[in-house]
Formats: C-alpha cells, sequence, structure tokens
C-alpha cells in the first residue's frame, strides 16, 4: 500500500520539522532533552498534524530503545501486555520505548497496566494526545511524565511543507506539473495550520494535475472545507466559546464576530447561542440590564430561522454585547450567595416572612409583623428580611457604571426617607 505523502515527507531531523520553535527552536528544553540522548516520559498534547507524531518519531529513532508503537484507539490490553513482555527480551536490555498514540483513548486500567513499567524505567513512555491531558490522561502517569503543548503551525512555515510537497509529488507520481502562483499560500492558509491536511491537499492536487497545472481554482476546490478546525466533544469546540466570551468581555466586537462565525461555520447554532444569553447577564448584567432581553430575541430569531441565516440576528448579538458597558456585579453576588448557601449558613426565616399566620403556644410575641412596603413612602420600609445568621451580609455591589450608580442613588434615597420618618417616630432603624 502507498503510503500517504504527508508520511513520504515526515522530517527525519529536528532542524526539517516545521512550526514548534517554542520547543524545538535552539536552546529550548525540549531540543535540548532530545539531544542529550536521555528521553524522560513524556506527554505531547495539541491539534492534529503539528507534528507530534513526527518528533516522537525523531526521539524514537535516537534513544537506541526497542520501539514498540501503538495507537489508542485499536490497542487492547493484550497489545500492552506485550509491550510489557518485550522489556524481558535481549531488544529490550537498554529499555523499551512505547509511542502512545491519541492515549486519551484507553481506559484508566490500560493505562495503569503501563504504570509499574514507567515508574521502575523499563518502559518510557512517549504520549501524544489531542485533548487536554489533565482531564483525559491518568493523574498517576500525569505525574511521571512531563507535559509538552503543541501549537498550531504558522502559515509560512506550513508554506514550507507544501512547496516540499509539491517537489516530491512531481517525482514519485512521475510527471511534471507546474503550480499557479498563490496555491501554496492558499493551501497552507486554509489548511488552519494542519501541515498533515495541507500535504494531502498538496497529493490530492498533485495526482489530479499530473502533466497539466495546479490551479488556483483547483487549490480552493479541495481546501475550502479545510480550514475550520472543530470538534463539538474536544478541547477546540470550548475554545472557540471561551475565546468568543472572553472578546465580548473584552469590548472586542471584531473578535466576537471571528469566533461566532467559526462557531456557525462548522454548523454549531445552539452552542453560541446559549453562549451568548450566559454573557448578556455574567458580563453586562446590571450595566445594560436590557441587553438579555435583546440577546434573547435574537437567539429565538436564529433558531427560526436556523443556518446560514441565523448569523444575522447572533452577529447583532454579539456586537451588541461587545459594545454593551460591562458589569459582573449580579454574577458576582448570586455566587457569593450560593457559597454561603453550600456552606450552610442562612438558618430559617424572619418571622415577618414567613408564609403562615399560627403561631403555637411557645411563642410569646404572637402574629407574622410583616410590614407591607406599598403602604410606606417611596414604598420601602425597614424590616428584616435575611435570616437571622446573615443579618447584615451583603452580597451584591452596585457597579461603577451609569445604570447602577442610578440604582444606588435610588436606594441611598429611599433610605434616607426612611430615617427621616423613622426619627419623626422616635425610633431609630434596625
Amino acid at each position: 500500500m502507498n503510503a500517504p505523502l504527508a508520511d513520504r515527507i515526515r522530517p527525519q531531523t529536528l532542524d526539517d520539522v516545521v512550526g514548534q520553535e517554542h520547543l524545538l527552536g535552539k536552546g529550548r528544553v525540549l531540543r535540548r532533552m532530545i539531544e542529550s540522548g536521555n528521553i524522560p516520559n513524556l506527554i505531547f498534547y495539541g491539534p492534529s498534524g503539528v507534528g507530534k507524531t513526527t518528533v516522537a518519531s525523531i526521539i524514537a529513532k535516537k534513544a537506541g530503545k526497542k520501539l514498540y508503537k501503538l495507537n489508542g484507539t485499536t490497542a487492547s490490553t493484550a497489545d500492552i501486555r506485550e509491550v510489557v513482555a518485550g522489556c524481558d527480551t535481549i531488544e529490550g536490555l537498554n529499555g523499551v520505548l512505547l509511542y502512545l498514540d491519541e492515549i486519551q483513548y484507553l481506559n484508566k486500567k490500560q493505562q495503569q497496566s503501563l504504570l509499574e513499567f514507567i515508574e521502575n524505567g523499563s518502559v518510557t513512555l512517549i504520549a501524544s494526545t489531542t485533548e487536554n491531558p489533565y482531564f483525559y490522561v491518568y493523574n498517576a502517569i500525569l505525574s511521571r511524565s512531563t507535559v509538552f503543548e503543541f501549537k498550531s503551525v504558522p502559515q509560512k512555515e506550513v508554506e514550507k511543507a507544501v512547496g516540499r510537497g509539491f517537489s516530491i509529488a512531481k517525482d514519485y507520481y512521475g510527471g511534471e506539473f507546474s503550480v499557479e502562483p498563490g496555491v501554496e499560500e492558499y493551501i497552507a492558509r486554509a489548511c488552519g495550520g494542519d501541515v498533515r491536511k495541507a500535504l494531502n491537499a498538496v497529493e490530492m492536487l498533485a495526482i489530479a494535475s499530473a502533466g497539466g497545472t495546479v490551479t488556483l481554482e483547483d487549490a480552493k476546490e479541495v481546501a475550502q472545507k479545510s480550514a475550520n478546525r472543530y470538534d463539538r466533544a474536544g478541547d477546540e469546540h470550548y475554545d472557540l466559546l471561551s475565546a468568543l466570551q472572553k472578546s465580548i468581555r473584552g469590548s472586542d466586537e471584531n473578535a466576537a464576530l471571528h469566533y461566532l462565525a467559526r462557531l456557525l461555520d462548522a454548523g454549531d447554532l445552539l452552542s453560541p447561542c446559549r453562549r451568548l444569553l450566559v454573557i448578556a447577564s455574567e458580563d453586562v448584567g446590571m450595566a445594560y440590564p436590557q441587553a438579555i432581553a435583546i440577546v434573547k430575541a435574537c437567539v429565538d430569531a436564529a433558531v427560526q430561522l436556523g443556518l446560514p441565516e441565523a448569523r444575522i440576528p447572533l452577529g447583532q448579538a454579539a456586537v451588541l454585547l461587545a459594545t454593551a458597558p460591562k458589569s459582573n456585579s449580579s454574577y458576582m453576588a448570586i455566587n457569593r450567595a450560593m457559597a454561603d448557601v453550600q456552606a450552610g449558613k442562612g438558618i430559617g426565616f424572619p418571622r415577618c416572612l414567613q408564609n403562615k399566620h399560627y403561631d403555637g403556644d411557645d411563642v410569646e410575641k404572637k402574629g407574622q409583623f410583616y410590614l407591607y412596603p406599598h403602604d410606606f413612602p417611596g414604598h420601602f420600609v425597614f424590616q428584616q428580611y435575611l435570616p437571622q445568621d446573615l443579618v447584615g451580609t451583603v452580597y451584591y455591589q452596585f457597579g461603577e457604571n451609569k445604570t447602577e450608580q442610578a440604582a444606588k442613588a435610588y436606594r441611598e434615597k429611599l433610605l434616607q426617607q426612611a430615617r427621616e420618618a423613622q426619627d419623626k417616630k422616635g425610633k431609630t432603624p434596625g
């Protein structure tokens, strides 16, 4: 079976690896570690097609150990036992190096079966994963490994791999073909930092254009939907939603529209709808209380319209929230209240708030004594509302924005009126 182009041109040295300068640049810790030949247990974390497997293969060649390769999607417990058994063979005298791709697909028991041998050094583990290892890798293995995060490859670096790919493809497929200006740049841009995806596009174009010309139109047809990395159950999903919210919180409507567009382009309608509703209360909140109603209307319209038209009201909601004044005062207030409730605070109710009108014989001062605020000036009167053990607790603190400061001023005016009324009666407010 012919190997894919991405495998045929896989770099054999660290200098040939595109991208990952933060890990493999001269003097970087990972590079120095690899060049020393003393390889500890490693976990490579990052999106697909950015060089994790390539770097692991380079390390394996330098290690001088018996190499085993397993993929978490297909590996069984028997496969793991075979790796462990290799420690007792002549080839395994110097130790065994296990390259475990997609480790997140192994269950806890399978990961645990390697633990003893990782602990005593007879097995050196190099694992890769596209998911956050702190969520998907067994803690005992994590504590014995060093995690390095691989990042999407910059466009200029991908262009180098694409140019090299076209050169090798010409030799491999035995036919000369020309490449129109702009093709390599377009593929590098469209692949979204995934070198493997870019090289797969190169291979398809080389096959289709042998003896002819690789046109920009051909490149657009092959790579038209490749730029947007997205997995609704993976880290990219939550990263996009996080980026959307943080951009709105930071009042950058252009960034907010970008991340919203990426979510919608992937066909995800409900996730951004839910997140925009959360943002309206969490990040705008009392600074512009009407935002939640407007965003709800935009979300309802988007759900009824469906994609692609849903982008229009959702775009409006994103811009509204990003450009609105910000306040998290109500969000922080409910968090403080929840913390008290979860800590067991707040015993019973003040008698005046209870929904009952009969007092038992054990109650000396009978009666509910509820004061109806609408019967008082300004519709306000002093009385106890919080449970006895929480009297005086302040959860909500007025924000510095115009809306909340106006509400604060109104509250202070009511308090002053109530105090004056109490003073006239010769009473001091409680």
